[in-house]
């Protein structure tokens, strides 16, 4: 899925993991995604956990889509700033299921928190 996500790879997101529920990906601020306060725009940081989350939810092998996601800021980031998303499988039920991620900066410090709803397409 992930050699085929042109938006994701065109940004630099890298996948450093994916399996059982879970993946890891990584992304560095560029000065194109810095918006007018000299921090990381909000988009760019909602698009690294989104990705993260869908390696995670279609790790299980059925074609699965977000069916909504949440995001807290919590710290910006900065131009130059290695943002890694870790995607958590909550649960799962039916078709349905719950991922947590959290984007630290690469010192630890964390960006932001994501809670994604995903949905398993029929026929997949």
């Amino acid at each position: 899925m992930f050699d085929a996500d042109v938006a994701s790879r065109a940004l630099g997101i890298e996948l450093v993991e994916a399996a059982d529920g879970a993946a890891v990906a990584r992304m560095r601020v560029t000065a194109a995604m810095v918006n007018g306060h000299a921090i990381a725009h909000g988009g760019y940081v909602f698009l690294l956990a989104d990705t993260a989350f869908a390696l995670a939810c279609n790790s299980h092998g059925p074609v699965t889509v977000a069916a909504g996601g949440d995001i807290t800021f919590v710290r910006p980031a900065r131009e130059g700033d290695l943002l890694v998303a870790h995607a958590t499988e909550r649960t799962r039920y039916g078709r349905s299921g719950i991922y947590d991620v959290t984007v630290t900066r690469d010192d630890g410090e964390v960006v932001a928190e994501f809670r994604g709803r995903s949905r398993t397409l029929n026929g997949s």
